[in-house]
């Protein structure tokens, strides 16, 4: 009898030895009888890709906020966006066909003016170009047409700058002249108007997507005392 209890316990201790065995792999060499049977499963993978993929989202998307995601479609904030772009498009789209009809050399600087603005070939096809980009993000609205009014009355500002720098030099092929720098500098600070507007500010209200994406935590503290209050609850 106590040769076959000694048998039987030996191939007990020799099973658990197989049970833990693989534990070795991950630095465990002793069996444990309150751990729970050992699973195989490939080493863990590290988490720096995902950190990375979010340092990366973060950055192409810093403000964290769209408007799809928020507000309906016809909030105010996308429509300030809508008109700024259509308004400024629609504009520019004009002062480009009017160049073209007049059929003004590409490159001409005789000083031919459409809409008391000096231009050419050149300067009305980038009209149009311009022109068309703003009407997408007219219909785009949202998010993108904030951006994209932002970004292009930031190229306004800097187009006026360097063509007041090329004015009467060889370089300037879009023949500017000063209404022309006026008017760049103009539509810029008007875009840049339309693509802040609600988005950028010291104090805008707490129900604006972009203040709750920049506060979650605030924004989320004040949900629950807006739904505790309306239920009636201290």
């Amino acid at each position: 009898m106590a040769v076959h209890t000694s048998h039987r316990s030996g191939e007990q201790a020799a099973s658990r030895r197989e049970t833990y065995a693989p534990h070795a792999l991950y630095g465990c060499t002793e069996p444990h009888e309150s751990y729970a049977p050992y699973v195989p499963h490939e080493p863990y993978a590290s988490h720096a890709p995902q950190a990375s993929a979010g340092l990366l989202q973060r950055a192409l998307h810093p403000v964290n906020a769209r408007l799809d995601e928020h507000l309906p479609a016809d909030h105010k904030l996308s429509k300030v966006y809508r008109v700024g772009a259509g308004l400024t498009g629609l504009l520019l789209i004009v002062f480009g066909i009017l160049g073209l009809v007049d059929r003004i050399g590409f490159f001409d600087t005789g000083g031919d003016t459409v809409l008391a603005l000096n231009t050419n070939g050149a300067l009305s096809v980038l009209s149009i170009c311009i022109g068309a980009l703003l009407c997408i993000g007219m219909v785009i609205g949202g998010t993108f047409a904030s951006t994209l009014n932002i970004v292009l009355g930031l190229l306004f500002i800097a187009s006026g700058f360097v063509n007041l720098a090329l004015l009467d030099t060889e370089l300037n092929f879009l023949a500017f002249k000063i209404p022309n720098v006026l008017f760049s500098f103009v539509v810029g600070v008007m875009l840049m108007w339309f693509g802040m507007y609600g988005r950028v500010g010291s104090a805008l209200p707490h129900d604006n997507p972009y203040w709750r994406a920049r506060h979650p935590e605030q924004a989320a503290r004040e949900d629950r005392a807006y739904r505790a209050a309306a239920l009636g609850r201290p």
